[in-house]
């Protein structure tokens, strides 16, 4: 089953972007006006956000939102066969702000939320890197999924780390250099043990690993603000959170990196991932910690 998987993505892949675009819009109609693919989550969603908005002005919020999603499997298919050379001119970043570090000596942790196109800047990262590029993931349930998004994910040399057995397999890279990438947002599963801060006016539970990992290795953590330029084409820009974590109060890295991805929802909503519940969970003060 993997092959089959693999090779018929890979021979979608093939066909032109303006091709695939076209299959794209197609599948925006379908999502939006005939079967509302979680169209009241992503309402919901919108409204918590950005109360003062009108009731149009976040329709028009969610239609270029389900635009940026659907373009976004299309775009995901296509790094099965795209070339380095056309990635670089589709995922623009200096990756020179990030190599500095390499030559002080430290590591680097990076920290990623679910903007369009995360895929992208995953496999951009290993394209002149100095570092070796370790990225952490949630496992699909389907083995043979799961393997055709491995290859993937793997194509420009980054190292994936499942996260469900984390501490295993960083243990062999832990002692090196590395730069490790964490894509992580709000609705930590184990609401009594996340971090509970503000987001968009309300408190909201959030994952302890990635500053856990942080305090760990002491590696500088940074955050990647993505900003779409146009269709196909868009723009990561780096910013530090701390330079030594293990100096910093309990909760400040997060709180950094949380303060970032709302700045980013703000300045280009229609280019986050609304479909899933965000603020899934209801802070109680009797079993939550609030920071």
């Amino acid at each position: 089953m993997y092959y089959f998987i693999y090779g018929l993505l890979y021979l979608v892949s093939l066909l032109p972007f303006w091709v695939l675009y076209r299959v794209s819009d197609l599948a925006y109609i379908i999502l939006y006006y005939i079967t509302g693919y979680r169209k009241q989550v992503v309402m919901s969603n919108l409204t918590i956000a950005f109360p003062d908005k009108s009731d149009n002005e976040k329709k028009l919020i969610a239609k270029k939102f389900y635009k940026n999603f659907t373009d976004n499997f299309i775009e995901v298919i296509k790094l099965f066969s795209i070339s380095p050379a056309q990635l670089q001119k589709r995922f623009t970043a200096d990756i020179s702000d990030l190599n500095k570090y390499y030559a002080t000596g430290k590591n680097v942790q990076l920290h990623l939320a679910h903007f369009f196109n995360w895929e992208y800047a995953n496999l951009r990262l290993g394209l002149g890197s100095d570092y070796p590029v370790l990225v952490v993931y949630m496992p699909i349930a389907n083995k043979s999924f799961n393997k055709v998004f491995h290859k993937l994910r793997t194509r420009f040399n980054a190292k994936m780390i499942a996260a469900n057995s984390y501490l295993k397999e960083f243990k062999p890279y832990s002692k090196g250099r590395f730069c490790l990438v964490f894509v992580a947002d709000q609705n930590a599963p184990k609401a009594a043990q996340a971090y509970w801060l503000p987001f968009f006016g309300r408190l909201t539970s959030f994952v302890t690993g990635p500053e856990k990992s942080a305090r760990l290795t002491n590696a500088v953590c940074l955050y990647i603000k993505f900003k779409k330029i146009k269709r196909g084409h868009y723009h990561g820009q780096i910013f530090e959170i701390s330079d030594n974590p293990r100096q910093t109060a309990e909760g400040d890295i997060t709180k950094g990196f949380v303060k970032f991805i709302e700045e980013n929802m703000r300045e280009q909503p229609e280019n986050y991932l609304w479909s899933h519940r965000r603020w899934k969970y209801t802070y109680d003060p009797t079993r939550h910690r609030a920071l």
